[in-house]
């Protein structure tokens, strides 16, 4: 087990709260936490404290555009101001759009960016191999604007501030079923960060973009692969194309971190998607990040959260298996031992809320067994294979 893993503690970053209905809702921090809690997989002695508010602060408004922050800080007050709420569509923050303004909204923007950076400065400095930070992961927002749920990027401020500080080579990898553009386009012309994106096709997702062609530009040509998967990719299909994928880069790149971002809305379930695979690649995906962090960058690796839309069923079970990974967990033999995974705990979950489905998984992964076949499998494997050709060839 690996003592030299880090959690940062998002408890704080419960305000990151849009409204209740809203897709992007912190219960998925807390059930995560109180599953591994019930694991007895996560103990007090490894969680740290983000950074203070004044360095994530700091942090935005070294990557974000002055006019866009102020606009933000101005519509976080309980008073809202008239100017900046005329203002707010400008910026991505329409009050019913997907990214609403809400009252203390830059705070708990920019104290997601303190929980980044801490994790980034745990690896850095050599206090930790690895560290996690759930409540991070806004890849969406851009340097002027808020947009798909994210306000501030902190996966880029992490990666901007490991390349100032220490001058290291960052790989970011980006698992969400939602193509990572905010990051993309922060380092598309910048050879030291190589951002890699798989997630399904902007053919039919949000954000529309994400394809093979789109390979960094300038000095940063080459220093960008996006995998842009079929609806309804399976998991053999879909990490298929990881693993090949994140080999490639990794081996080319020869980075001297790594940043990984664990959206887990390529579940099945998953309400805001159209890929149909299940919790075996959550499993797999921190797996075999683990082992490319110990073959390329001496361990280190700064995972974050991301996506995820169904709160109860996919989600802690996922971001729990990426914790037990990261840890070297002992549990992981018994997962890995069963077909299903064994069976989660049964005082599991303490959380109460009105919206807790009548049914929940009792293993940590799914019995696909009992799954409707996806028609068209092997089309979809094929133009799967015939995409990542395509989008290799500039690698290899």
């Amino acid at each position: 087990m690996n003592d030299r893993t880090l959690w940062i503690d998002n408890s704080a970053c419960g305000i990151y709260r849009f409204h209740d209905d809203h897709p992007f809702h912190p219960i998925r921090l807390e059930l995560t936490k109180d599953l591994l809690h019930a694991c007895g997989a996560l103990r007090q002695e490894q969680m740290i404290l983000p950074l203070s508010l004044h360095e994530g602060e700091h942090e935005v408004d070294l990557i974000h555009r002055t006019d866009f922050v102020r606009c933000v800080a101005a519509l976080s007050g309980k008073t809202l101001n008239d100017d900046a709420v005329k203002l707010a569509a400008q910026y991505g923050m329409e009050s019913d759009g997907d990214t609403p303004f809400f009252p203390g909204i830059h705070e708990a923007a920019a104290g997601i960016v303190a929980g980044s950076l801490a994790a980034a400065d745990a690896v850095m400095s050599g206090r930790a191999d690895h560290a996690l930070h759930l409540a991070g992961g806004l890849h969406h927002a851009f340097p002027e604007r808020a947009s798909g749920f994210c306000v501030y990027n902190d996966a880029a401020a992490a990666n901007s501030w490991i390349r100032r500080k220490y001058g290291a080579r960052v790989m970011y990898i980006d698992t969400d079923v939602h193509h990572g553009d905010g990051v993309q386009w922060f380092f598309y012309t910048d050879p030291d960060v190589f951002t890699l994106s798989i997630h399904e096709t902007g053919k039919f997702l949000f954000p529309g973009t994400g394809f093979h062609h789109e390979r960094g530009a300038a000095t940063g040509y080459g220093a960008c692969l996006n995998l842009s998967m079929e609806p309804y990719t399976e998991d053999a299909s879909w990490l298929e194309c990881f693993e090949r994928g994140v080999q490639t880069a990794v081996q080319a790149f020869k980075p001297d971190v790594i940043v990984s971002q664990h959206g887990c809305d390529a579940h099945a379930f998953d309400p805001l998607a159209h890929i149909h695979c299940s919790m075996k690649i959550y499993r797999e995906m921190p797996r075999i990040i683990h082992e490319l962090a110990a073959q390329y960058t001496q361990g280190r690796w700064i995972a974050l959260g991301g996506g995820g839309y169904d709160h109860w069923r996919v989600v802690p079970r996922a971001w729990s298996l990426l914790w037990l990974e990261m840890t070297g967990h002992p549990l992981l033999k018994q997962i890995d031992a069963s077909p299903l995974g064994g069976d989660l705990p049964e005082q599991w979950p303490t959380v109460k809320s009105a919206r807790r489905p009548a049914h929940l998984p009792a293993t940590w992964l799914d019995d696909t067994a009992a799954w409707t076949p996806m028609p068209r499998r092997e089309e979809i494997t094929e133009k799967n294979r015939t995409m990542m050709d395509i989008a290799l060839q500039h690698l290899v």
